[in-house]
């Protein structure tokens, strides 16, 4: 089954293929925050100290949002999306403690279960960078609890006095809005609708770290797909080199929040060089060109009937998969285990 008209069938397998065969899609994306998430680990936000670009030599720390950070939230749209249109249930697949190991969430993203079989993850995602320095980029707050009354102080439960500010009280850095997350999303050896499911799950997700029922609002400003025989530059010399353009271009002003469009500017500018650069073969769909692909995928994720044979080909395609090649594996491992 064909889905998109604006791209090049040869980009794409006509099923999963079980050994890698070079082919890659990678996205562009830019995460934004658009309120207070968190992206820590043991009670502090992950950060790490690097150069600010490429030609600017200053080291500067920079916020990190680490992988799991990114592709957990994305996957679970996933899941969430084929428990939706009945192609999956809670029962047969639960994320993390009982994979099914036949559905597009497994066979695309991954799985790893003991014994009883794993499958690698076709999707690759690296650390993503915070463009702006991390002291620009974080704000701390005072949490606290208040009371029935309305006040931060105890009305003299559980032998406080009344009146006395009690000690439920706790500081905690937050990223703050508009803080931007350049970031690489890279998927082997698509289908066509495997390219969709993911394409959908990017675009989707909305909330991203920890706390994602109450913050952690995240928007996916995605620029553009770049197809090829192999990988293209990291996350963090994607951002060092937007950092770069930027600063040439002097819209960077800092203690103000970077303009998303001067942000997307730099990215395209950047990621043109970069590419110039890479001894790979590739097809770009990048700015102006990604517009009729973006718009041919809008037009069929943003309708039941597209979205929905969409999901239904990509369940078809991973169970077709996992009948060939995970069923072999788990037959070899109980026949070792003998």
């Amino acid at each position: 089954m064909t889905f998109l008209k604006t791209i090049d069938s040869k980009f794409f397998h006509s099923e999963i293929p079980y050994k890698p065969m070079g082919k890659y899609v990678h996205f562009l994306t830019i995460r934004i925050t658009e309120s207070y998430p968190l992206f820590q680990t043991d009670a502090e936000l992950n950060k790490a100290r690097v150069k600010a670009g490429i030609k600017d030599k200053t080291t500067i720390s920079r916020l990190s949002m680490f992988k799991r950070k990114q592709s957990t939230p994305e996957r679970l749209v996933g899941r969430e999306l084929l428990r939706n249109y009945g192609l999956m249930t809670a029962k047969e697949c639960e994320y993390n403690v009982d994979f099914a190991m036949d559905n597009p969430d497994c066979i695309i993203y991954g799985f790893a279960i003991g014994d009883s079989g794993s499958e690698k993850s076709k999707v690759v995602v690296d650390t993503a960078f915070s463009i702006t320095a991390f002291d620009e980029s974080h704000e701390t707050f005072t949490l606290n609890a208040p009371y029935e009354n309305g006040t931060m102080a105890s009305k003299g439960e559980n032998g406080s006095k009344p009146g006395e500010v009690t000690s439920r009280i706790n500081q905690q850095d937050h990223i703050k809005p508009q803080v931007f997350f350049p970031s690489i999303v890279t998927l082997k050896d698509p289908t066509e609708a495997s390219f969709l499911y993911v394409f959908n799950n990017i675009m989707r997700t909305r909330h991203y770290g920890a706390q994602t029922t109450r913050t952690g609002r995240v928007r996916n400003e995605l620029i553009g797909v770049i197809f090829a025989d192999g990988e293209i530059t990291s996350n963090l010399r994607w951002t060092q080199s937007i950092y770069d353009v930027m600063k040439d271009n002097k819209t960077i002003k800092s203690p103000e929040p970077l303009d998303e469009e001067d942000v997307i500017a730099a990215a395209l500018s950047a990621i043109n060089s970069l590419m110039a650069e890479e001894f790979i073969v590739h097809t770009d769909y990048i700015g102006e060109t990604f517009t009729p692909l973006l718009n041919d995928v809008k037009a069929l994720i943003g309708s039941e009937t597209g979205i929905k044979a969409i999901l239904q080909q990509a369940d078809t395609e991973a169970k077709n998969y996992a009948t060939k090649h995970i069923s072999k594996k788990k037959t070899a491992a109980k026949a070792v285990s003998q």
